[in-house]
């Protein structure tokens, strides 16, 4: 191939064409258990509103809730992946294996916030979160009806492989996913880029900035105890049992039972089975969707 401008535009277009589609083709399922939060800046500080009291009848003045927050702060991290392309494999017409290159770079790039996502549920146990304690730990601190100190637990402990309940309805999910940047593609590909010249390869990459961070932990329960009706039920008690700073109850209803591919078949047993491991009528059947993530594998 004669290198030109004109075929160096072509070459271009055609490595993130192959990029975009598979960009678009990465499967994903971050969405269902995280919230996206737009960044502006190199970090953001959420002030969780730890004062969740209900409505009250008005009689006389309003009453203003005091506000105590609790400072979070997401700090922005930048990803990139890049690929060189030589120019002797341009001139020589040999470009058949940049498109499978340029195709692995566009599943990279849309599956990154993914694993983030993923890893950070998985390290739940021993991350902290915005209350200073562990994601999924017994020890969250929180206010009983009186504003007297207690503590709630959203964690059903165990040594085994990890399985977590969630409540995915409201308006905030249990992981944020902070995104500064989307995914860009840029490339280098002038004959007077200092690469062009001084290593003879034209250069493309992909980058994204962004990073993740925990929500609010009365809405996930984690557990490594088997998953069994026992442990499910403990699950679900747990969370339709949380409350708010001030005793209020938050009224949350678990609808997805997240497991990695290991306990695929515990979980259909759990939750699609008509019957239950003695013959009996199984009361969990349908009372939360099945997700089978192979991030959590």
């Amino acid at each position: 191939m004669i290198i030109t401008s004109a075929s160096l535009a072509a070459l271009r277009v055609g490595f993130k064409t192959e990029f975009q589609k598979a960009l678009g083709n990465t499967p994903t399922m971050r969405d269902r258990i995280a919230t996206t939060v737009r960044s502006s800046t190199s970090e953001s500080t959420y002030g969780w509103l730890k004062k969740m009291s209900g409505m009250r009848e008005w009689l006389g003045p309003r009453q203003l809730d005091g506000i105590a927050e609790a400072s979070y702060t997401i700090r922005n991290k930048h990803f990139e992946k890049t690929i060189e392309v030589s120019r002797n494999d341009i001139e020589d017409d040999n470009l058949g294996q940049y498109s499978m290159m340029f195709a692995e770079l566009g599943d990279a790039a849309g599956s990154h916030p993914e694993t983030l996502v993923w890893n950070l549920l998985k390290a739940g146990f021993t991350t902290e979160c915005w209350d200073g304690q562990s994601f999924f730990d017994t020890d969250h601190p929180i206010t009983d009806e009186n504003g007297a100190a207690t503590v709630f637990s959203n964690t059903g402990g165990g040594a085994g492989t990890p399985w977590f309940l969630l409540c995915t309805n409201k308006s905030i999910k249990p992981i944020l996913l902070q995104e500064r940047k989307a995914i860009t593609f840029v490339s280098k590909d002038r004959e007077t880029d200092d690469n062009v010249f001084f290593n003879n390869t034209y250069v493309h990459g992909a980058d994204w900035r962004g990073n993740v961070g925990y929500g609010v932990p009365q809405m996930a329960y984690g557990s490594q105890q088997p998953l069994d009706a026992t442990s499910y039920a403990a699950g679900r008690t747990a969370i339709q049992n949380m409350k708010g700073d001030g005793g209020r109850p938050l009224g949350l209803i678990p609808n997805l039972l997240v497991v990695p591919p290991s306990l695929e078949s515990a979980g259909r047993k759990l939750l699609n089975s008509e019957n239950a491991a003695g013959g009996e009528t199984n009361e969990w059947k349908g009372t939360a969707e099945l997700l089978v993530v192979p991030w959590l594998a």
